[in-house]
């Protein structure tokens, strides 16, 4: 289910703080950008990390995992540029962290 309440909060406050219908109309929007995860990371999505959606599998999870942490694993860049090592290091890191909260996120669920 879509969110429904930071439109409604944004909406409130938005004509409490500027006493206008256009300031619940802007209260609105920024509401529905919250709604939404305009203000999000990407980072703050390990699903977009790994480029699964959130009704993926665990198959599906692991699939996407080997196939990522495979191609950006920093032993694959060991002649290249030190900064192409660094950032394939950053970005293992990046798969590691997502797909361990992953795995924890389903473990609660």
């Amino acid at each position: 289910m879509k969110r429904w309440y930071g439109k409604f909060f944004g909406l409130i406050a938005g004509w409490l703080l500027f006493r206008h219908p256009a300031g619940g109309l802007l209260g609105l929007l920024i509401g529905h950008a919250f709604d939404a995860d305009w203000f999000k990371s990407a980072r703050d999505n390990p699903y977009g990390v790994l480029e699964v959606s959130s009704d993926a599998t665990d198959a599906d999870v692991e699939r996407a995992y080997r196939r990522l942490i495979s191609q950006y694993h920093p032993d694959r860049l060991a002649g290249a540029a030190p900064e192409l090592q660094q950032q394939a290091e950053e970005k293992a890191r990046e798969i590691n962290t997502a797909y361990d909260r992953i795995k924890t996120l389903r473990k609660k669920a």
